[in-house]
């Protein structure tokens, strides 16, 4: 079974991650997000005591879903390859600086486009610095960026982390060990089992369709080639179909309770340094969660970087806060980005920067896997 071989394939997968977004998003979870790589990742960080930040502690089924979803089918269809060795620390580096610019905007790639859907201006706003991202990224792989050729390694190598969110998963379900948010984006969620479906669906359709929000632009970038930007489509308009439907579709900049703010620059910048790193890193959050499933170590560790990241945001004030309504008085209050997660953006920048030009392809470290 390939689903990138046509873009009608394509559109079909685009579809139905767009419906198990939907149908999570009607069943409780956070409203304008539904289906967030940044955002749950930063929960599970949470739960497992990697922050103290008590609105966003919960063990998201969706995240485990996406692993253990990309490591049965690979493993079914024999795609699962054990590999790693390209340059793993800077791949940790990257996965920390898309996780602090995703909690400056507030969102991953993939909340960017539910959120558009959702008649977020603000995010139309931060696809213009994320698709900049990508551009810078695609002009360093113009100019010889490469972060080394992955080598084949063990299979236990490549199973540590589907290991790893399964025993998550034990933890969750049969214990009381984890922490849980009684108020907050974290207290809102799905039943378990339907998280846990909506999950391992994304994790089988992005597996075989190749599904990423950075490399669509970047196809379409370098190659002229717009098919994988027919998945991204898919999902957009069954999420606008929905919002619509269910009247989620709120057109605004500044609207109450979805989890976002409105201080554009910083939107733009946060989205430009996810695009830029995601380039560099090979694949978005979502894309490096099903790379890690199906094998790679490479990927594994830049999503230990997303969960250091996330600790990082909470435990020093680096994520943004969304609008909200205050409880006593009524009146909105608007979201704002710290003095502290401003620095950290242009520094995550920068570090991009530094990464992009002096890591170079030669002979002797082989080609970009």
């Amino acid at each position: 079974m390939n689903l990138s071989d046509s873009k009608l394939k394509l559109l079909i997968a685009g579809i139905g991650c767009g419906l198990a977004a939907a149908c999570l998003a009607y069943f409780g979870n956070p409203a304008n997000m539904a289906f967030c790589i940044a955002c749950f990742v930063r929960d599970m960080a949470g739960a497992l005591g990697l922050h103290s930040a008590a609105p966003v502690q919960y063990a998201r089924p969706e995240i485990i879903g996406l692993v253990l979803g990309s490591f049965v089918i690979s493993a079914v269809t024999g795609e699962f390859r054990s590999n790693g060795g390209s340059s793993p620390m800077i791949r940790f580096i990257l996965g920390m600086v898309i996780m602090i610019g995703s909690l400056i905007f507030l969102g991953c790639p993939l909340r960017m486009v539910i959120r558009m859907s959702a008649g977020d201006i603000n995010a139309w706003i931060a696809l213009i610095g994320f698709a900049c991202g990508v551009a810078t990224g695609c002009f360093a792989l113009k100019k010889g960026f490469s972060l080394g050729r992955a080598y084949e390694t063990g299979t236990g190598s490549g199973i540590v982390l589907p290991a790893l969110m399964a025993g998550v998963l034990i933890l969750l379900t049969c214990t009381t060990l984890l922490k849980f948010s009684e108020a907050g984006p974290g207290s809102k969620h799905a039943p378990i089992l339907i998280s846990l479906a909506g999950g391992l669906v994304v994790g089988v359709l992005a597996q075989k369709s190749r599904m990423c929000f950075a490399g669509g632009i970047r196809d379409a970038i370098l190659m002229r080639n717009f098919d994988l930007l027919t998945i991204i489509a898919g999902l957009f308009g069954v999420m606008l179909i929905f919002n619509i439907a269910t009247g989620r579709f709120v057109l605004g900049m500044n609207t109450p309770g979805i989890i976002a703010h409105s201080d554009t620059l910083w939107n733009i910048l946060g989205m430009y340094a996810v695009g830029f790193a995601a380039v560099l890193a090979g694949g978005c959050p979502l894309r490096q969660l099903i790379l890690a499933g199906q094998g790679s170590s490479d990927s594994a560790v830049t999503v230990l970087g997303l969960f250091t990241g996330a600790a990082l945001c909470h435990n020093f004030g680096l994520a943004s806060s969304g609008t909200a309504v205050n409880a006593e008085t009524g009146e909105v209050v608007a979201g704002a980005v710290t003095a502290n997660g401003k620095i950290a953006c242009v520094i995550c920048i920068a570090v991009c920067f530094i990464i992009a030009f002096t890591n170079k392809r030669n002979s002797k470290r082989g080609a970009a896997v």
